[in-house]
């Protein structure tokens, strides 16, 4: 097995503004959050070897920072309030736009009623007051355009996305503005919804990776609005066309939207067009706090999940760590990557390349308006439950107790650049720089200057972000798998709480 490392290929790398936005253009609305997957044993840590993989080939590595000029949109706000950002590349005859409503996410739904922001996002393709769901399928299928919507659970905002071609733009926009402003919620097209959602809540319990995670965010997030993962068939059933109505009406504003089109358009033409398509959107005004910063848990606890004569446990650990605003952010982004960010990581070396435990093992953090957690974890046999959760702990102190080396951080850093480097050419990741700086009020040169940052880190820094935010006698840990066989393993950990598939508490 042959492997080129990304950091090596760091120097190929020449950057215009011209040519940062090419590729096709397509929204990735990835998860933030990497599930773990499959791991036994209990060596020492410290005695794992960095790889039995052999690279051959290794071409020499670049010391050279990588030097990037991001362009940047051209800001401009319409009379009705909403913020528009154009990013401006006729190399290609395609748009992409991107509308975020930052009051109609998830974390404000009532508590009843979880899955109505969700439900409501979904159903604006299901018929408008002039044209109805078979109507707006055809024709979008003969403009070659796309339109979607969703609202992720523990996000503040809804997102609509609309793409096709340049030449069409003034048709397909049209369409996309009717679906937004003008949706009906037709109660035979919600009643299908629900039955199908009906059917996804059954399939979701049969899934140890969705068990894991109601359970970690529910340990971490408690009564917080982020805990909730999934709708009820409670709200589900309660949910009607009136109520779909009045979140639109209340909650799709543009005082508190941001609209982000990308691709070839001119700013000077497309202005007016937005002006005379979203003219008459108004919306309600006003704001809503976000609910107060859920609180790092200060003790270990134990969560098992019991499934009966399962042959796999997943394990998941982890805690509250930052907000994307704080200032260990970047230092972050390099310990993860470090310790779980993938195959090139500590703990995929240990768990899978050394000890054979698993398929892979990951770790990952979620930086949002709010504090998010920090995770660990993989999906192992049952009979490695124990080594697995051993190897786990034992890989977080060595990050926090022993100082990583100048060639390990060094090669981390050239991975993360270089993955940096590679999104540059996504037009719709160039699209998400130029809204997570909008959003959380960075600098205008923040990913300009993003890759010295992240080649200033130094080991001082992965040791203290991993001593602050990774205390293993405050991880919360979660465990899917064979009560009868793991729980004696797990209460070598903690206390051990024990729930059932449906999510209740087993005394």
């Amino acid at each position: 097995m042959s492997k080129r490392p990304l950091g090596n290929i760091l120097s190929c790398f020449r950057f215009h503004p011209s040519s940062l936005l090419s590729g096709v253009l397509a929204l990735t609305m990835a998860a933030l959050i990497a599930r773990p997957l499959f791991v036994s044993g209990q060596e020492d840590s410290s005695s794992v070897r960095p790889s039995n993989v052999e690279r051959k080939n290794k071409a020499p590595l670049s010391t050279e920072t990588l030097r990037v000029h991001l362009p940047k949109p051209v800001e401009a706000k319409l009379a009705n309030g909403l913020t528009v950002l154009i990013l401006e590349d006729h190399r290609l005859p395609s748009v992409l736009a991107e509308l975020h409503l930052r009051r109609a996410g998830a974390l404000f739904e009532p508590d009843n009623l979880s899955g109505l922001a969700s439900a409501t996002a979904q159903m604006l393709r299901e018929g408008t007051h002039k044209r109805s769901s078979r109507q707006i399928a055809e024709e979008l299928d003969r403009l070659g355009a796309s339109v979607g919507a969703g609202a992720s659970f523990g996000s503040i905002e809804t997102v609509f996305t609309a793409s096709g071609l340049s030449e069409n733009f003034d048709a397909w926009f049209a369409v996309a503005s009717d679906i937004l402003l003008r949706p009906s919620f037709p109660a035979a097209e919600l009643n299908q919804l629900k039955e199908r959602a009906k059917v996804q809540l059954r399939q979701q319990r049969a899934s140890a990776g969705f068990l894991a995670g109601e359970r970690f965010n529910r340990a971490l997030f408690g009564g917080h609005p982020a805990g909730v993962v999934t709708a009820t068939l409670e709200s589900i059933n309660a949910l009607t066309p009136d109520l779909l109505t009045k979140w639109h009406r209340e909650r799709y504003s543009p005082q508190n939207s941001v609209l982000a089109v990308a691709g070839d358009v001119s700013p000077s033409e497309l202005l007016p067009k937005l002006e005379k398509w979203l003219g008459e959107w108004r919306g309600a005004r006003g704001s809503q706090r976000i609910p107060p910063n859920p609180v790092p848990a200060s003790a270990r606890k134990v969560y098992l999940v019991d499934r009966p004569d399962s042959v796999q446990t997943s394990l998941t650990v982890g805690n509250i760590a930052i907000d994307r605003r704080s200032e260990d952010f970047v230092p972050m982004v390099v310990m993860n990557h470090l310790l779980g960010g993938g195959p090139a990581a500590r703990l995929f070396l240990n768990l899978r390349e050394e000890k054979g435990y698993t398929y892979g093992a990951y770790s990952s953090f979620t930086a949002l308006q709010y504090p998010g957690p920090w995770r660990a974890g993989a999906d192992v046999r049952t009979e490695v439950t124990d080594g697995a959760l051993t190897e786990l702990f034992n890989e977080i102190r060595r990050i926090q107790e022993s100082k990583v080396g100048e060639a390990e951080l060094a090669e981390t850093k050239r991975s993360v650049v270089a993955g940096f480097a590679l999104a540059l050419e996504q037009p719709a990741r160039v699209l998400g720089f130029a809204l997570t700086r909008k959003f959380y009020n960075l600098a205008d040169d923040y990913w300009d200057n993003y890759p010295a940052k992240i080649a200033a880190v130094t080991a001082d820094d992965v040791q203290r972000v991993a001593g602050k935010y990774l205390n293993p006698e405050a991880m919360q840990i979660v465990a899917v798998g064979d009560g009868r066989k793991i729980r004696p393993i797990l209460e070598k950990f903690g206390a051990v709480e024990v729930y059932d598939s449906e999510g209740k508490r087993i005394p």
